[in-house]
């Protein structure tokens, strides 16, 4: 069977086009009913019956069984060792990476994450104090697929941040279970683990570490058990269930935030040769069918020559039965009036990676406000940003960049304000906090500020 990716070919000229367009943006970030019943009881028995219930739930999802929770945890050892195996060229690519992710995160620190303070003429010293987390747990997939790009763009900017203690968690499942899409009948001692992924801890230097996964993991780093240190925030991507768990226990500890299917949006001039934007369209849709990849261009006849790539290219690809099903379920090829239009429609979408494909893309970077990540330039692949360019590839999804940020440093801090009033600055702010706490009916408080006012005469 020959297969055809056809993303919607729209035009912000026709007089359907708005219509067209919310369709084929629609995503329900609703789950399942059942997800979130299942998700509950696990949350719920993880909590009461802590390691016995995380050793049970592994054993039934990921196939794996273990003796105690001893067993599933991954040692400073482990991680050496997998960096050892891995080849040298992945050795090296890892460092390279992380490297580049670090310094990009103490820039960041420095201008973002510093205690600050200064006085006022009556010499009150105002400002903050930023302070980092005690604990973090990450979480890293393992099921279907293994992500030690994200194990550094998790471990990382907590390091840099000054996070004592990370906790990593990442499922091995058997082949056959639950987890890995099987019926649930492949069981063993040993899961699979991904020595590039145990490599990727060594050299962002996780604390400590456990082969689970699943809402039971995120359970158990959010109330603890007798062996997974209980956290302060939980970060990392997951499946249905895991960002099911991570809303649920948000509030109890801290979360980044809840990631949907992956996005891309290219702004394109026509200038671009179009085999490079249909690959970087491709870049997207390869993670899963529910991706979304877009083209907004000007240009007719270059998205005419885009889509022939598409179709020259896709025959290529490995994973082509998803990337075909991702273009033609949620992908769009949409032709504007002009590159300022496209910017507009851009910042409607707010999507997690904006590729500006340009001659001079710092000409439309001013008209966009919306985006998780913003590439420019025809050379600034997506792709890099995943891996290796230093910013995070942490980022809002679903036109939640409207309103969020990519995970940073700062995820990773609290801030806590700093006042010390002198006895100069409490005879005028007494005066205005007592006029006020008097309007809200507050006595003490009005009374409390009332006591520093010197006695007049």
């Amino acid at each position: 069977m020959t297969l055809v990716a056809a993303p919607a070919r729209l035009s912000t000229a026709a007089a359907t086009f708005e219509a067209d367009f919310a369709a084929r943006l629609h995503w329900s970030a609703d789950t399942d009913a059942a997800i979130e019943h299942r998700v509950a009881d696990i949350l719920a028995d993880v909590q009461k019956r802590g390691d016995a219930a995380v050793l049970e739930y592994t054993a039934r999802f990921d196939g794996l069984t273990a003796p105690d929770m001893a067993a599933l945890e991954l040692t400073q050892a482990d991680f050496k060792a997998a960096f050892d195996a891995i080849p040298e060229a992945q050795r090296d690519a890892l460092q390279a990476a992380a490297q580049r992710v670090r310094s990009y995160h103490e820039a960041q620190k420095k201008a973002s994450g510093e205690s600050w303070s200064y006085r006022d003429e009556d010499g009150t010293l105002l400002g903050q104090k930023v302070t980092p987390l005690d604990r973090v747990g990450i979480y890293v997939p393992g099921g279907k697929a293994a992500y030690p790009s994200s194990l550094l763009m998790n471990a990382i900017p907590a390091h840099v941040a000054g996070v004592q203690e990370i906790i990593m968690v990442v499922p091995t499942p058997v082949r056959g279970s639950v987890a890995t899409g099987g019926t649930g009948e492949g069981t063993s001692t040993k899961g699979e683990r991904n020595e590039l992924v145990l490599a990727a801890a060594y050299v962002a230097g996780v604390t400590r570490a456990f082969t689970i996964g699943g809402a039971q993991a995120v359970a158990a780093l959010a109330y603890g058990t007798a062996t997974v240190p209980k956290v302060d925030k939980i970060t990392g991507p997951g499946n249905a269930y895991v960002a099911s768990a991570k809303k649920r226990v948000f509030g109890t500890v801290g979360i980044d935030m809840i990631a949907g299917p992956s996005e891309i949006l290219v702004l394109a001039d026509g200038t671009t040769p179009p085999d490079w934007v249909a690959m970087d369209l491709f870049s997207q849709a390869e993670h899963d069918e529910l991706a979304q990849s877009i083209l907004l261009c000007p240009d007719a006849a270059y998205i005419d020559a885009v889509q022939r790539e598409i179709d020259r290219l896709l025959p290529t690809m490995p994973r082509a039965e998803i990337i075909a099903k991702s273009l033609t379920g949620r992908g769009a090829l949409i032709l504007t009036r002009d590159m300022e239009e496209a910017c507009a429609i851009s910042n409607r979408i707010a999507p997690e990676h904006l590729e500006v494909s340009s001659t001079d893309p710092h000409r439309w970077e001013p008209l966009l406000r919306h985006a998780g990540a913003i590439f420019l330039g025809a050379f600034t692949s997506e792709s890099l940003g995943d891996y290796c360019a230093g910013p995070n590839h942490v980022l809002p999804t679903s036109g939640t960049a409207r309103f969020s940020s990519p995970l940073g440093v700062y995820d990773f801090q609290k801030r806590s304000s700093i006042i010390e009033v002198s006895e100069a600055g409490a005879q005028v702010l007494g005066k205005i906090a007592a006029e006020l706490a008097y309007g809200e009916g507050l006595q003490a408080h009005a009374q409390a500020a009332e006591m520093r006012l010197r006695k007049q005469g």
